[in-house]
């Protein structure tokens, strides 16, 4: 048992504590703020204030734990042991020069969110804002490779101190913005597609058109038997976000109330879980939140505890909010849609603190590392390009145990139009990361 003295007890102290020492390290612990029970302690033992007690090894706390206001942070940017850190600190008796669980707190809150930003064309806070990005390390697990490094120090101090064994975890998530690219449109839409092609001198694509739609050709984006496949051979841990909004400049599924779309959705349910993809209109339109969980919700007969938005559209704290208040408990929507990394540091779960009311929330995010449309489209790299990338990220999260996930689309599997050539992109990744993915984990990933 670890006993941890801190001089205040408060939210943003006991919640970065347990995210580093519960959920990452794995280790017992208490915490108390009474100098004379914590000296006369015998066990192991750790102070978080401005002063050393005793002996005991020790970690200079800055004042952003201790603090209910959000404002702009002096960070002190600076590399300790080849790993970009911040909030640096210059007292000799401390073991890491920087005060980790402050540094952990500013990345998991994304607090920088909470600040003004310039915001992209869709209203989201642009990864080129992000202080990991512009310090160029936004590829880096950083709070699990802190959290590692106070861990090995621990450890030379305490070496009876029992921390919990993690294992490498992969989730293999897909976004069905548009289950078909032609079929089940709509008469108004299926006809629009042609004549577009048509007057655009595109035959080739016509007569395509007419195979899927008259001659039972498969739709380029149904690719779904092909998903399968690789979650049955490969036993992938999977999960279906599901478009369920009404039809709109940015969120053309197929309706909601399509009956084969519904059999589509009830068949990925046999092999994978499925959550909600809440729709770009919903993040202006509060009811239509908790419309899209209970029309999704009718169709598989299940509840529906998972989300990621269309778009990566949400605002901090707002939109997760609503999630909260929709009864969702998990969300994957951390991340960017237009660069690899890790937006929060960290390549763990971790439950979402709102900064604005001072409290940790039940809401749990799970933040993905690579996007096939970053690597694609922004990033325009090349299959073999993009298959190394996703190797490296790889390998930072198999270096700190944690987890790795990434996102793509039944579309960009279709091995048409642009995508053409990616397809082993994915089997690549998953070939790479199956490699090292033997732990089961049944029970975390629930039902």
């Amino acid at each position: 048992m670890l006993l941890i003295f801190i001089e205040k007890i408060t939210n943003r102290v006991g919640y970065t504590l347990n995210l580093i020492f519960k959920d990452i390290l794995g280790v017992q612990y208490n915490i108390t703020t009474n100098k004379e029970a914590f000296a006369n302690y015998k066990g192991p033992k750790l102070s978080y204030s401005k002063r050393r007690i005793d002996m005991e090894p020790f970690i200079f706390s800055k004042e952003l734990l201790f603090e209910t206001i959000i404002e702009i942070q002096d960070l002190d940017f600076f590399y300790y042991k080849d790993t970009p850190s911040i909030f640096k600190t210059f007292t000799k008796d401390t073991i890491l020069p920087f005060d980790i669980f402050a540094a952990t707190f500013y990345f998991v809150s994304r607090y920088e969110e909470y600040l003004p930003f310039i915001q992209d064309k869709h209203g989201r806070f642009r990864y080129e804002e992000s202080f990991a990005y512009k310090n160029s390390f936004l590829h880096k697990p950083v709070v699990n490779i802190w959290a590692k490094l106070l861990k090995e120090k621990l450890q030379k101090i305490y070496p009876e101190l029992i921390f919990k064994k993690h294992y490498f975890r992969y989730y293999n998530t897909i976004d069905v913005d548009s289950a078909y690219s032609i079929k089940e449109k709509g008469i108004f839409r299926i006809v629009y597609g042609l004549f577009r092609d048509f007057f655009q001198g595109n035959f080739s694509e016509c007569l395509y058109r007419l195979k899927v739609i008259f001659f039972n050709r498969r739709d380029p984006f149904d690719t779904f038997d092909y998903q399968i496949s690789l979650i049955k051979k490969f036993k992938l841990k999977t999960i279906y976000f599901i478009l369920f909004g009404r039809f709109g400049k940015f969120d053309k599924n197929i309706s909601p109330y399509n009956k084969k779309f519904h059999r589509l959705i009830k068949y990925l349910c046999d092999y994978a879980k499925v959550g909600i993809h809440p729709s770009y209109d919903s993040f202006e339109q509060d009811e239509e939140l908790g419309i899209q969980i209970k029309e999704l919700f009718q169709v598989i007969q299940k509840p529906v505890f998972r989300s990621r938005f269309h778009y990566l559209k949400f605002r901090l704290p707002i939109s997760f909010r609503k999630l909260i208040d929709n009864m969702i408990t998990d969300d994957y929507s951390m991340g960017y849609s237009d660069m690899i990394g890790f937006r929060a540091g960290i390549c763990s779960g971790y439950n979402f603190f709102d900064l604005e009311i001072d409290g940790e929330t039940k809401l749990r995010f799970h933040p993905f590392a690579i996007m096939d449309v970053a690597l694609k489209t922004s990033m325009q790299l090349e299959p073999y390009e993009a298959i190394e990338k996703i190797k490296q990220i790889v390998d930072q999260v198999i270096a700190v145990e944690g987890d790795f996930i990434s996102v793509w689309h039944n579309e960009s599997l279709c091995e048409r139009y642009q995508w053409k050539g990616w397809r082993v992109v994915y089997e690549k990744m998953i070939e790479y990361v199956s490699a090292v993915d033997r732990t089961p984990f049944e029970k975390e990933f629930g039902t």
